[in-house]
């Protein structure tokens, strides 16, 4: 059940307090507020991507309500890699003040770089990598290396006089990674000896017995799907995900065929891992997609995005016949991801839009194509058992996966009253190796929508979506002031409930029979009486047709 929304007490001295305004209950908008001695230190700032009941919206943003009106107590923001979940809200952030310092790995920090260019921000940044320590204000910071699906991710240990934080960011236990970058359970040892008062862990697989599959098990799979194929093969996944699009290269390069990157984020976020040498393009095998038209369609593979369903992507405009590269007969296409939860009725779509063109479709659900990130619970029972953690909470994750994690926790030896199941918005405070919330903060969610930040409302997408499936209805009336009698209509207009305008010529009477009542009943301002008029024409809508439209009348006094 949600807390109910509490003041937390005045922070005491000696005392580390956390609060998470975005992550948990949810897979996305990770972002956590660390506060000690008047300073704050903020782990990630990343968005939510909206779902169909929220029509409109471009970008969910953690809500920055505890960091507002303290900007200036703000040490910086460690970024732990370098996914939309964990660093998209940045740019908004950093429009409250440009000069907070961004700290995180090489790739990490380019991704966000060139996403801040775009926003006409220059950062200041401190790029760390595994093994470093550094000392902000009261926080000391040491860096982990971690394996996930992006290189350069990184956990960190948060320690102050009030006892030390091990906060994962998004993290597996991938043996035999690609890049041989393991997670370091040395360190993570090392930190146990040493003593964890917190863990903060990923929770998104919590509830997957067993462990996450290698990564490696990928590149065969790709590997017979691309050779098998008989025209052109477009490969969707995330458009970060460097290790999946080095699996697509060496695939490609191994059956003769060119790759094409497409979309924009795609481009420019392999563009930078090239550089940086993240990935490790084959000679000769990249080309631009404007030249891949000219190729036989059994040499070339496009890898795009859209592999979440999004309307405005590249699979699914492909899907809808919106682009320039038509799906056929023949064509197979692979989605190289898994499923973000409240996704999967828009990827089932745009599946049965290329299955309708004629296209191959291969996924998670038929092939072995895509592996998580994540760690599984055999993953987190090892991260237990090493760390022996004397107070858990749960974080990156929908409810149930916050839960299955605390299981895990306790079935490790972890008391359960050492385990919080917190919440966005709640107050944690650490303060002698005992860990407790203290408070919950009314924290919402923050919608982008265009270069609207923060003014669209749950009012407002309620409306929305009132107009998108019930459809809107406006009445116009005009009466005279003195007696409410009808001078002119009523005029009733629809869109999106009937073609013929004509079936409302039943509640006309209706309406003028209500003004009447309400004009005998003293009621003569024109707001009193165009609320009779909604209540009248609600009910018979209700009644008649079981649809609730929108309904704006308006009584204009002569």
């Amino acid at each position: 059940m949600p807390n109910l929304v509490s003041e937390p007490p005045a922070l005491e001295p000696g005392t580390l307090r956390i609060i998470p305004t975005g992550g948990l209950g949810e897979i996305g908008r990770n972002m956590t507020v660390f506060e000690y001695e008047g300073k704050l230190l903020i782990v990630d700032c990343g968005v939510l991507f909206p779902e169909q009941d929220q029509p409109g919206v471009d970008l969910i943003l953690p809500d920055f309500a505890p960091v507002r009106d303290r900007l200036d107590d703000v040490l910086g923001v460690v970024l732990t890699h370098g996914h939309e979940d964990h660093i998209g809200a940045v740019p908004y952030l950093l429009k409250l003040r440009q000069d907070i310092p961004l700290i995180g790995s090489g790739l990490t920090l380019a991704l966000v770089e060139a996403k801040l260019k775009e926003h006409r921000i220059q950062p200041y940044t401190l790029t760390v990598k595994e093994g470093r320590t550094e000392q902000l204000g009261p926080f000391d910071l040491e860096f982990v290396a971690v394996n996930h699906s992006i290189p350069d991710a990184l956990a960190v240990a948060i320690t102050t006089p009030a006892g030390t934080v091990l906060h994962t960011g998004d993290f597996k236990m991938d043996q035999l990674p690609l890049d041989d970058r393991i997670t370091d359970l040395r360190a993570f040892a090392r930190l146990g000896e040493k003593g964890v008062d917190l863990f903060m862990a990923d929770s998104t697989n919590a509830d997957v017995p067993g462990f996450t599959p290698l990564e490696r098990s990928i590149g065969p799979v790709l590997d017979t799907v691309i050779a098998r194929a008989p025209r052109r093969v477009i490969v969707a996944s995330f458009s970060s995900h460097v290790h999946r699009v080095q699996q697509v290269l060496d695939a490609a390069a191994a059956n003769g065929r060119r790759v094409a990157l497409l979309g924009r984020s795609m481009v420019r976020n392999m563009t930078i891992a090239a550089e940086l040498g993240y990935l490790k393009v084959p000679e000769g095998v990249l080309i631009d997609y404007k030249k891949a038209a000219d190729l036989p369609d059994d040499e070339i593979v496009y890898m795009s995005t859209g592999s979440q369903g999004e309307p405005m992507a590249v699979l699914a405009r492909m899907a809808n016949l919106d682009h320039q590269i038509e799906v056929g007969h023949g064509d197979t296409v692979i989605l190289a991801s898994s499923l973000i939860p409240g996704n999967e009725n828009a990827v089932y779509r745009v599946i049965d839009g290329l299955t309708k063109l004629g296209a191959n479709v291969v996924h998670k659900g038929n092939a072995k194509v895509h592996v998580s990130g994540h760690a599984a619970a055999g993953e987190l029972l090892y991260c237990y058992n090493i760390l022996k953690p004397r107070n858990v909470m749960p974080v990156h994750g929908e409810y149930r996966h916050l839960v299955a994690n605390a299981r895990l926790a306790m079935d490790t030896g972890v008391p359960e009253e050492n385990t919080i199941i917190a919440e966005d918005g709640s107050v944690v405070d650490l303060r002698d190796g005992v860990a407790r919330i203290v408070g919950q903060l009314d924290l919402g969610f923050v919608y982008v929508d265009g270069s609207s930040v923060g003014e669209i409302t749950d009012a407002d997408l309620k409306d929305r979506r009132i107009l998108g499936e019930e459809g809107f209805i406006s009445i116009i009336v005009v009466v005279e002031a003195a007696s409410g009698t009808i001078v002119t209509g009523p005029e009733i207009h629809a869109r999106g409930f009937a073609e013929d305008d004509a079936i409302f010529d039943d509640v006309k009477p209706k309406i003028a029979a209500a003004l009447a009542d309400a004009a005998h009943n003293g009621v003569r301002d024109s707001h009193s009486l165009s609320q009779v008029v909604r209540r009248t024409v609600g009910r018979w809508v209700n009644t008649s047709y079981r649809r609730r439209p929108m309904i704006v009348p308006l009584v204009i006094e002569a």
